[in-house]
Protein backbone atom coordinates (compact mmCIF):
# COMPACT_ATOMS: atom_id res chain seq x y z
CA UNK A 1 0.00 0.00 0.00
CA UNK A 2 1.46 3.61 -0.96
CA UNK A 3 2.45 5.98 1.73
CA UNK A 4 2.85 3.10 4.36
CA UNK A 5 5.73 2.95 6.57
CA UNK A 6 7.71 -0.38 5.62
CA UNK A 7 9.38 0.16 8.93
CA UNK A 8 8.56 0.40 12.73
CA UNK A 9 8.85 4.21 13.42
CA UNK A 10 8.63 3.40 17.51
CA UNK A 11 12.11 1.16 17.12
CA UNK A 12 13.61 3.81 14.67
CA UNK A 13 13.62 6.72 16.86
CA UNK A 14 15.04 4.54 20.16
CA UNK A 15 17.80 3.92 17.71
CA UNK A 16 18.16 7.18 16.47
CA UNK A 17 18.60 7.60 20.57
CA UNK A 18 21.25 5.62 20.48
CA UNK A 19 22.95 7.53 17.99
CA UNK A 20 22.43 10.49 19.65
CA UNK A 21 23.07 9.08 23.33
CA UNK A 22 26.20 7.40 22.08
CA UNK A 23 27.44 10.12 19.70
CA UNK A 24 26.32 13.41 21.00
CA UNK A 25 24.15 15.35 18.92
CA UNK A 26 27.13 17.07 16.37
CA UNK A 27 28.79 13.90 16.06
CA UNK A 28 25.62 11.98 15.46
CA UNK A 29 25.68 12.86 11.73
CA UNK A 30 23.06 12.05 9.01
CA UNK A 31 25.20 8.79 7.86
CA UNK A 32 25.14 7.72 11.48
CA UNK A 33 21.48 8.44 12.11
CA UNK A 34 20.90 6.01 8.42
CA UNK A 35 23.17 3.35 9.65
CA UNK A 36 21.59 3.11 13.37
CA UNK A 37 18.60 2.93 12.20
CA UNK A 38 18.99 1.01 9.51
CA UNK A 39 16.65 3.43 7.27
CA UNK A 40 17.50 5.55 4.24
CA UNK A 41 17.72 9.12 4.45
CA UNK A 42 14.47 9.79 3.02
CA UNK A 43 12.97 7.63 4.80
CA UNK A 44 14.46 9.29 8.15
CA UNK A 45 13.63 12.94 7.06
CA UNK A 46 10.06 11.94 5.86
CA UNK A 47 9.26 10.18 9.01
CA UNK A 48 11.06 12.66 11.35
CA UNK A 49 11.92 15.47 9.68
CA UNK A 50 15.56 16.97 10.11
CA UNK A 51 18.08 16.14 12.60
CA UNK A 52 17.03 18.55 15.07
CA UNK A 53 13.85 17.89 15.18
CA UNK A 54 14.59 13.96 15.55
CA UNK A 55 16.81 14.97 18.25
CA UNK A 56 13.71 16.48 19.84
CA UNK A 57 12.23 13.47 19.22
CA UNK A 58 14.35 11.17 20.92
CA UNK A 59 15.50 13.63 23.71
CA UNK A 60 11.59 13.13 24.31
CA UNK A 61 11.81 9.18 24.22
CA UNK A 62 14.30 9.24 26.71
CA UNK A 63 12.68 11.47 29.11
CA UNK A 64 9.37 9.56 28.59
CA UNK A 65 11.72 6.32 29.11
CA UNK A 66 13.62 7.36 32.21
CA UNK A 67 12.22 10.25 33.56
CA UNK A 68 8.78 8.18 35.47
CA UNK A 69 10.78 6.19 37.00
CA UNK A 70 12.99 9.24 38.55
CA UNK A 71 8.94 10.15 39.23
CA UNK A 72 8.67 6.82 41.51
CA UNK A 73 11.91 6.70 43.01
CA UNK A 74 11.27 10.61 44.24
CA UNK A 75 7.30 9.86 45.77
CA UNK A 76 8.49 8.40 48.50
CA UNK A 77 7.82 8.88 51.84
CA UNK A 78 11.59 9.31 52.49
CA UNK A 79 12.63 9.31 56.25
CA UNK A 80 15.07 12.07 55.72
CA UNK A 81 16.66 13.76 52.41
CA UNK A 82 19.87 11.21 52.24
CA UNK A 83 17.28 8.68 51.51
CA UNK A 84 16.13 11.33 48.31
CA UNK A 85 19.85 11.37 47.00
CA UNK A 86 20.31 8.07 47.52
CA UNK A 87 17.02 7.29 45.61
CA UNK A 88 17.12 9.72 43.20
CA UNK A 89 20.84 8.28 42.21
CA UNK A 90 20.06 5.20 42.46
CA UNK A 91 18.03 4.98 39.03
CA UNK A 92 21.06 6.97 37.76
CA UNK A 93 22.86 4.13 38.63
CA UNK A 94 20.63 1.32 37.38
CA UNK A 95 20.33 2.76 33.86
CA UNK A 96 24.60 3.22 33.69
CA UNK A 97 24.91 -0.68 34.76
CA UNK A 98 22.42 -1.36 31.86
CA UNK A 99 24.41 -2.95 29.01
CA UNK A 100 21.74 -2.35 26.77
CA UNK A 101 22.13 1.74 26.82
CA UNK A 102 24.96 3.86 25.68
CA UNK A 103 27.28 5.04 28.50
CA UNK A 104 26.41 8.03 30.45
CA UNK A 105 22.72 10.15 29.81
CA UNK A 106 21.70 11.50 26.65
CA UNK A 107 20.09 14.92 28.98
CA UNK A 108 23.90 15.27 30.42
CA UNK A 109 24.78 14.81 26.82
CA UNK A 110 22.91 17.32 25.17
CA UNK A 111 23.92 19.67 27.94
CA UNK A 112 27.14 19.36 27.85
CA UNK A 113 27.00 20.55 23.86
CA UNK A 114 24.46 23.28 24.99
CA UNK A 115 25.73 25.58 22.05
CA UNK A 116 25.61 23.34 19.29
CA UNK A 117 21.66 22.54 19.76
CA UNK A 118 19.03 24.97 18.11
CA UNK A 119 16.88 27.07 20.24
CA UNK A 120 14.38 24.54 20.55
CA UNK A 121 16.84 22.12 21.75
CA UNK A 122 18.33 24.34 24.08
CA UNK A 123 14.41 24.67 25.86
CA UNK A 124 13.91 21.24 25.42
CA UNK A 125 16.83 20.52 27.28
CA UNK A 126 16.64 22.73 29.90
CA UNK A 127 12.68 22.18 30.38
CA UNK A 128 13.68 18.71 31.16
CA UNK A 129 16.30 19.64 33.64
CA UNK A 130 14.40 21.86 35.07
CA UNK A 131 11.56 19.59 35.53
CA UNK A 132 14.26 17.47 37.58
CA UNK A 133 15.02 20.05 39.75
CA UNK A 134 11.58 21.09 40.58
CA UNK A 135 11.08 17.14 41.22
CA UNK A 136 14.02 16.67 43.71
CA UNK A 137 12.87 19.95 45.63
CA UNK A 138 9.49 18.76 46.05
CA UNK A 139 10.66 15.30 47.59
CA UNK A 140 13.16 17.30 50.21
CA UNK A 141 10.62 19.10 51.01
CA UNK A 142 8.51 15.90 51.60
CA UNK A 143 11.37 14.64 53.67
CA UNK A 144 11.63 17.43 56.14
CA UNK A 145 14.16 19.56 54.34
CA UNK A 146 13.46 23.60 54.54
CA UNK A 147 13.51 25.87 51.19
CA UNK A 148 16.85 26.60 51.26
CA UNK A 149 18.38 23.38 52.31
CA UNK A 150 15.86 21.68 49.53
CA UNK A 151 16.26 24.21 46.82
CA UNK A 152 20.58 23.46 47.34
CA UNK A 153 20.00 19.60 47.74
CA UNK A 154 18.22 19.55 44.57
CA UNK A 155 21.34 21.34 42.60
CA UNK A 156 23.77 19.62 44.64
CA UNK A 157 22.06 16.23 43.55
CA UNK A 158 21.48 17.29 39.73
CA UNK A 159 24.98 17.67 39.52
CA UNK A 160 26.17 14.64 41.04
CA UNK A 161 23.45 13.06 38.61
CA UNK A 162 25.44 15.01 36.20
CA UNK A 163 28.82 13.67 37.38
CA UNK A 164 27.54 10.41 37.41
CA UNK A 165 27.06 10.24 33.62
CA UNK A 166 30.15 11.61 32.53
CA UNK A 167 32.21 9.69 34.54
CA UNK A 168 30.44 6.15 33.52
CA UNK A 169 31.35 7.53 30.29
CA UNK A 170 35.64 7.49 31.06
CA UNK A 171 35.05 4.31 32.20
CA UNK A 172 34.81 4.88 36.17
CA UNK A 173 33.72 1.42 37.30
CA UNK A 174 30.24 0.92 39.16
CA UNK A 175 31.61 0.71 42.45
CA UNK A 176 33.46 4.54 42.05
CA UNK A 177 30.42 5.17 40.76
CA UNK A 178 28.38 3.81 44.00
CA UNK A 179 30.83 5.48 46.14
CA UNK A 180 30.35 8.70 44.91
CA UNK A 181 26.67 8.10 44.90
CA UNK A 182 27.17 6.98 48.50
CA UNK A 183 28.75 10.29 50.21
CA UNK A 184 26.29 12.34 48.11
CA UNK A 185 23.96 11.13 50.01
CA UNK A 186 25.92 11.69 53.20
CA UNK A 187 25.71 15.03 52.44
CA UNK A 188 22.31 16.12 53.94
CA UNK A 189 21.98 14.23 57.15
Amino acid sequence: MAGRKQFDVDEALQRAMYVFWRWGYPEASIDRLTEGTGLGRGSLYSTFGDKSALFRQSLDRYAQTYHPLYDQALSGPHPNPGAVVTAYLQVTLNRIADPNVPDGCLLTMSAAQFPALDAEGQALVRTMIDTLRALLTQAFLAAGADDQEAAELALCTLATNQSLAVLSRTGFSSDDLATVATAAARIPR
